[in-house]
């Protein structure tokens, strides 16, 4: 009776062990998406050339995107006509220069 309840005791123990280590899995990180991208990419190549393309393609920076760098371009040139403006009178140019299409 005592081995069957050992037994029955590790079984369970070893089974909430695996369901445990199936729910710690995770998401591919940043990093192992980017290499299954740059995978895809590389397609046929072979040897030095896949080498090089894959280098070159895990080093890239991300793209950011348009509307981010359009509107740090713009806060930029905002920023820059505000000159020496002051307070109340710079916060409303800049809303306004910012609205400004």
């Amino acid at each position: 009776m005592k081995k069957l309840l050992s037994l029955l005791a590790l079984g369970l123990f070893l089974s909430l062990g695996v369901a445990r280590a199936d729910e710690e899995k995770k998401a591919p990180t940043a990093q192992q998406n980017k290499m299954g991208m740059c995978n895809k990419e590389a397609g046929d190549k072979k040897g030095d050339d896949r080498k090089k393309f894959m280098s070159e393609c895990l080093k890239a920076k991300p793209a950011a995107s348009d509307k981010q760098t359009a509107q740090q371009n713009k806060m930029g040139m905002c920023n820059k006509e505000a000159g020496d403006k002051k307070g109340d009178d710079r916060r409303k140019f800049m809303s306004e220069c910012l609205k400004a299409k």
